[in-house]
């Protein structure tokens, strides 16, 4: 099973716009718990961000903040479609700023 998430820009609240899985951290506890786990579910997981300059990026989601930053490990990197046929640029452990972050697909197989 694979999840997907789409970012859009932050609106004027500075409140991100996502059209799947919001992770809000002022909700209740209850509420909390549950967006928790779902994030803990994903840990050592593949992630694949699509970047704001084009570039996509693939790794083992390893850890989150509350300004959606990511830390990849074993991060490979691709110029457009990591579908096409092109030898990756390997980064090794990768940050991804989460204000280029464009969507997020975690392969849950």
């Amino acid at each position: 099973m694979n999840y997907y998430c789409h970012l859009q820009p932050l609106d004027e609240s500075d409140e991100p716009v996502v059209s799947a899985n919001v992770i809000d951290c002022n909700s209740d506890n209850s509420e909390k718990s549950e967006k928790r786990q779902l994030l803990e579910s994903w840990l050592n997981k593949i992630m694949r961000i699509k970047i704001s300059d084009g570039r996509t990026l693939i790794g083992s989601f390893l850890c989150t903040d509350r300004d959606r930053n990511i830390i990849l490990g074993s991060c490979q990197e691709f110029v457009g479609s990591a579908d096409e046929k092109e030898e990756p640029r390997i980064l090794g452990l990768a940050m991804v700023p989460g204000k280029h972050i464009m969507s997020i697909e975690i392969d849950e197989e």
